[in-house]
C-alpha cells in the first residue's frame, strides 16, 4: 500500500533506496507508529532523508500520496479500530483523575461511553467545529472530544485547537533548502562547512557531545566526555558589492554576511560598488571619507587568505573595460585590472553571485567577470555554495 508513496518519492529525485524503503516498512509493521498521520510523516521522513535538501522534495511528495488523508470520516475510523474494553479500562486507570472515572461509571460504563463518543464525533461532523478527539480514556473530557489530551489514538479532526497537530507537510518549512533555490543563513552555515580546516586554539578543553552521548548510551551512565578546542583555521577576505542593482539582493547578501562572521574566525570584509577599483571601504555610510586604498588591503592580506567576491556582476561593461568607465568617479585603471590583481594576490578565489544561473547568459557584464574569473563564479544557492566551497578547499 505505500508503493505510490516510495514511487513519488523517487519521481521528485529524493534520493530513497529500496533498503531504506524496507526499512520503513519494517518499522510500519511494529508499530512505531500508528493511527496518527503527524507521527507518521515524522517517523517517515526520519526513515527516508537522509539529507537536509531533500525535505522539501519529500514534504511534496508526501502531500501528493497522502492528500485528504486526514478528511476520512471520524465514525470510520472509530468503527475500524477493535478496542478491548480492557484496554481502555487499564488506560483510565492510568492516566484519568478519580472524578473523571466517576463520571465514566455515571454514564453507564465504556458501553455507554463509546456510544456518546460515535454521537459526539457524527456532530463534529456535521458542524466542522475543531478541536482534537481521542480514543482513549486521558483527556479532560471522558470521550476526548473538544478537549485536550497528551497521549492516546487520534482519529480525524478538521483543525486544531490547540496548535499540535499542524499538517508540516503543506507548511513547507524546509523549502528553502532545496539546493536550487536561494539560501537562508542557517543553509549558508551548511554550506559553507566543506571550508572548514580545523586547527587547535590553545590547551582549553570543550564539551564532546556526540562522544558524551556515545559513552553514556555504552555505559548506561552519564559520560561526560571532553576534546582540545578548535577553531576554524580557514582565513577569508570577502568583498561586498553594494548599491544599484544589489538593493535587490540585500536580504540575501546580509544573510551570507551573517553567516561568514560565525563560520570564520579570521574574516575580513570590504565593500565596493559594482567593480573593484582603488578604493574600497567598511562603512557604507563613510564611504566617500574613510576608503581604504585596495592596494593596502592586497599587502595586509597574504596568499593563504582565500578571496570571496559577492555581487551581481551587472554593471555597464565600460565600468569593467576601460578608464574612467565607473559610474561614480574617474577611475584611472579598468575595473578588470583590479580584479586580476586580487586573482594573482589571492589564487584562492570565487565570485559568488545572487543572480539565478539561468540568466547569466544574457547580461554582458557576468560574462567578463566570468571570464575574469576564469568561470569561478557560483550562484547563490545551497549546490552553488557548496561546489563554490569545494572550489576553494582544493
Amino acid at each position: 500500500m505505500f508503493l505510490p508513496f516510495f514511487e513519488n518519492l523517487r519521481q521528485r529525485a529524493v534520493p530513497v533506496t529500496l533498503r531504506e524503503y524496507l526499512a520503513f516498512l519494517d518499522g510500519m509493521q511494529k508499530g512505531l507508529t500508528t493511527y496518527d498521520i503527524e507521527s507518521f510523516y515524522y517517523f517517515a521522513r526520519t526513515a527516508m532523508v537522509k539529507d537536509e535538501r531533500h525535505l522539501d522534495r519529500f514534504d511534496q511528495a508526501f502531500s501528493e500520496t497522502f492528500k485528504g488523508i486526514e478528511d476520512i470520516p471520524n465514525d470510520a475510523v472509530l468503527d475500524a479500530l477493535d478496542l478491548p474494553e480492557e484496554w481502555l479500562r487499564k488506560m483510565a486507570e492510568k492516566h484519568m483523575t478519580e472524578e473523571e472515572k466517576a463520571q465514566i461509571e455515571a454514564m453507564g460504563g465504556f458501553d455507554k461511553l463509546m456510544g456518546a463518543l460515535k454521537k459526539r464525533l457524527e456532530e463534529q461532523k456535521g458542524r466542522h467545529q475543531g478541536g482534537n478527539k481521542w480514543v482513549g480514556t486521558a483527556g479532560t473530557s471522558p470521550f476526548g472530544a473538544y478537549g485536550y489530551n497528551p497521549e492516546g489514538v487520534r482519529i480525524g479532526q478538521h483543525e486544531s485547537r490547540h496548535r499540535r497537530a499542524v499538517k508540516v507537510w503543506d507548511k513547507r518549512e524546509f523549502r528553502n533548502l532545496d539546493d536550487s533555490v536561494e539560501l537562508g543563513t542557517r543553509n549558508i552555515k551548511v554550506a559553507m562547512k566543506r571550508l572548514r580546516k580545523w586547527a587547535r586554539d590553545g590547551a582549553h578543553e570543550e564539551l564532546d557531545l556526540d562522544g558524551t552521548i556515545r559513552a553514556t548510551a555504552e555505559h548506561g551512565y552519564l559520560d561526560v566526555k571532553t576534546r582540545p578546542e578548535r577553531r576554524n583555521a580557514v582565513k577569508v577576505v570577502l568583498f561586498l558589492d553594494v548599491g544599484g542593482s544589489m538593493d535587490d539582493h540585500v536580504k540575501v547578501v546580509q544573510e551570507l554576511f551573517s553567516a561568514a562572521r560565525t563560520e570564520f574566525k579570521h574574516l575580513e570584509y570590504y565593500y565596493f560598488h559594482n567593480c573593484l577599483y582603488e578604493g574600497v571601504w567598511r562603512d557604507n555610510a563613510r564611504r566617500w571619507t574613510e576608503q581604504i586604498p585596495t592596494h593596502e588591503v592586497m599587502n595586509t592580506y597574504g596568499s593563504d587568505y582565500k578571496c570571496i567576491f559577492v555581487g551581481d556582476a551587472s554593471m555597464s561593461p565600460y565600468e569593467i573595460a576601460i578608464p574612467g568607465g565607473a559610474n561614480e568617479h574617474w577611475n584611472e585603471e579598468p575595473g578588470q585590472v583590479w580584479l586580476q590583481r586580487a586573482r594573482r594576490q589571492w589564487p584562492q578565489h570565487l565570485w559568488i553571485n545572487p543572480v539565478p544561473e539561468k540568466y547569466w547568459p544574457y547580461t554582458q557584464s557576468i560574462h567578463m567577470i566570468r571570464q575574469i574569473f576564469e568561470d569561478r563564479m557560483v550562484p547563490m544557492t545551497l549546490e552553488g555554495i557548496e561546489r563554490g566551497m569545494k572550489e576553494l578547499g582544493r
